[in-house]
């Protein structure tokens, strides 16, 4: 049997950690069995659908490299096949018309709590009963799945194990509504069914959904797929992250710098681990994923553990996926590489001091530009009078350098310190000022043996143009 996983979100809100998680879940299962992963989206919610939100979800699953094999299905162009197999349940009485309004189901609703039942459909209520006997073909209807009313369903979850249902705490569900359109517990068995769908991977909150489904499986006679569902992700507040509450968009992190690897590695670690080991690749991943290594247990999401991570994987990566990922964010802060030196070489220089690739481009900011841009508190500190001396000789001695070498440079700034007798500070500081702007980055010979001769000529040159107007 071909292993055939799916991720199914609905697109009524941005793919959020919670489902992200899952479709890692899916794909890595996929792939350690060497099946195929499909793409499906959940669109019969027509009111809170948005090609929004469907735009994002593909965005966020290109950006996290969980790429699909088949797909992206929607479910809205299928939606004669599933009235095909609804018509045909009727027919085969699995399923009915029902035609009681909004109005009489809660009556009967407030008439069950009253009397101390289980507030739940019944299709042998009197009132119920008779509207479904003589209905009236312009009487609005929904159709109903005719549960088995004996019995229990039990499936084996491949991570919380046995779990049992009686078909008595199961009502008659509604698969179509009176507009026409089939609802989310039916069109999922169809999809299912017909894609050869063998283990569905998703959240603890479809857990009573299950029984459900499988009862219409059983009246199809289709297969039953494997089912196994994952624990809910639970803030640092201890609340549950969700979509419609606080839970940020996958697409969040991207903007705020964090690496795709970053996410798939602190994700997959939110309810599945491996020993103590704490960094994976993703061949490990897949290689290593099982259900039984997934806990029971709610996880919570730690912001300041991901964001160590993402300094690990900055730190570790190699330069050439760091600036695969670093480009949107030098196309935000507007930042044109090919005006400057090798970006490859720039962030092997810089990325150690930074968590993020936000702050990854704003350090590389000056490397592109002919000037930078003096943070002025640091320039009155640095570019004072006092700085005037040391800078016009290092001006000198960078404008007659003939070969223009780290080492060179270093020993420049050493000839400067021994000839006008300063300590290093007296000129590293102000030119790292006049080079960067800054006050602080990496060693300044090695910024400016990348930065290059004739722009940390014009630097220097702007610099001292600086103290002389503050004289």
């Amino acid at each position: 049997m071909k292993v055939r996983t799916r991720f199914a979100p609905s697109p009524t809100g941005f793919l959020h950690i919670g489902g992200i998680r899952t479709a890692l879940y899916s794909w890595l299962f996929s792939k350690k069995y060497a099946g195929d992963f499909i793409l499906r989206i959940e669109d019969t919610d027509l009111e809170r659908s948005t090609k929004e939100a469907i735009d994002a979800i593909l965005e966020g699953m290109t950006w996290m490299g969980l790429t699909w094999n088949e797909g992206p299905y929607y479910q809205t162009n299928r939606l004669k096949r599933y009235n095909q197999i609804i018509d045909k349940l009727i027919f085969e009485n699995k399923a009915f018309k029902c035609y009681a309004s909004k109005e009489l189901l809660e009556e009967i609703r407030t008439e069950q709590i009253l009397n101390k039942e289980i507030p739940r459909y019944d299709a042998n209520h009197p009132k119920i009963k008779l509207l479904n006997q003589t209905p009236n073909d312009n009487t609005p209807h929904v159709v109903r799945f005719r549960n088995p009313k004996t019995g229990s369903v039990v499936f084996n979850d491949k991570i919380r194990g046995r779990i049992e249902i009686h078909n008595q705490q199961l009502d008659d569900l509604i698969i179509r509504r009176s507009d026409g359109i089939p609802t989310y517990n039916f069109c999922v068995v169809v999809d299912d069914w017909d894609m050869g769908i063998t283990h569905v991977i998703r959240g603890e909150e479809h857990i009573n959904n299950t029984p459900r489904q499988i009862n219409i499986y059983q009246a199809l006679g289709a297969k039953i797929p494997i089912y196994a569902h994952c624990s809910m992700i639970l803030g640092d507040n201890g609340a549950k992250l969700s979509k419609r509450q606080d839970a940020e968009s996958i697409m969040h992190y991207r903007n705020k710098g964090y690496l795709p690897n970053t996410l798939n590695n602190y994700l997959i670690r939110l309810g599945w681990s491996h020993g103590n080991q704490e960094i994976f690749s993703i061949e490990e991943l897949i290689h290593l994923f099982s259900f039984k290594a997934i806990s029971k247990s709610s996880a919570i999401f730690d912001p300041k553990k991901l964001l160590w991570l993402n300094n690990h994987y900055i730190k570790t990566s190699t330069p050439e996926y760091i600036v695969q990922h670093l480009q949107w964010h030098l196309d935000q802060q507007g930042i044109n590489k090919d005006n400057g030196p090798n970006i490859i070489e720039v962030c092997k220089l810089v990325r150690n001091r930074c968590n993020t690739l936000v702050e990854l481009a704003d350090q590389i900011h000056y490397f592109y530009k002919k000037y930078p841009n003096f943070e002025m508190k640091i320039a009155q500190q640095y570019l004072s009078p006092i700085a005037k001396k040391p800078l016009q000789l290092a001006l000198i001695k960078a404008e007659n350098l003939a070969i223009w070498t780290t080492d060179n440079l270093k020993k420049m700034i050493t000839e400067i310190c021994s000839e006008l007798k300063i300590k290093t500070h007296k000129i590293g500081m102000p030119l790292r000022v006049a080079i960067t702007g800054r006050s602080e980055s990496p060693s300044i010979n090695a910024i400016m043996q990348l930065i290059g001769q004739n722009r940390v000529i014009l630097r220097i040159k702007k610099a001292l143009e600086f103290i002389n107007n503050k004289s």
